[in-house]
């Protein structure tokens, strides 16, 4: 078994699309960013390819790459998934942290957990998604960011 760690963080801004984990979040603010800006799926793929010592999200998919702009970061996800099984992998389990202000998240979470299972072929029950605030604190407390931290187990196959 190897465990790695992922964090991503994005600027927030009024008419941008918000989308974590593959689900689009109704908000008036949304993250900016190169590809659609899905910090739940970078922070999930910083933490399978860290696990998997295969580097970072930039490596594989830089954001000075034109053919990632506006990319669906799902996509990469379920890239990083068949790479991870390249290397005689499988997932094990995710848990991720989001931490945001606003909008509260309560209602999309079962929906972000079954979408990131789905593109990364495990149980829903082996994917945990906590949302916080930072209690008005900092970037994320004055609602100018949103961070994620995930951490992810993978179990190399016999």
């Amino acid at each position: 078994m190897k465990v790695g760690f992922g964090y991503d963080v994005h600027k927030l801004a009024p008419n941008e699309s918000f989308i974590l984990g593959g689900i689009q979040i109704e908000s008036d603010i949304g993250t900016v960013a190169h590809s659609d800006g899905d910090v739940l799926a970078h922070a999930i793929i910083d933490a399978i390819l860290g696990a998997a010592g295969l580097g970072d999200i930039g490596d594989h998919f830089p954001d000075t790459d034109m053919k990632y702009k506006n990319c669906n970061s799902m996509e990469l996800l379920a890239k990083c998934v068949e790479l991870v099984r390249k290397n005689n992998f499988v997932i094990g389990n995710i848990d991720a942290t989001i931490n945001l202000e606003k909008p509260k998240l309560y209602t999309y979470k079962e929906a972000m957990k079954n979408s990131i299972a789905k593109v990364c072929e495990i149980e829903s029950t082996n994917v945990n998604i906590k949302a916080t605030t930072n209690e008005k604190m900092g970037f994320v407390g004055r609602n100018e960011g949103i961070a994620v931290y995930c951490v992810c187990m993978i179990i190399q196959r016999v």
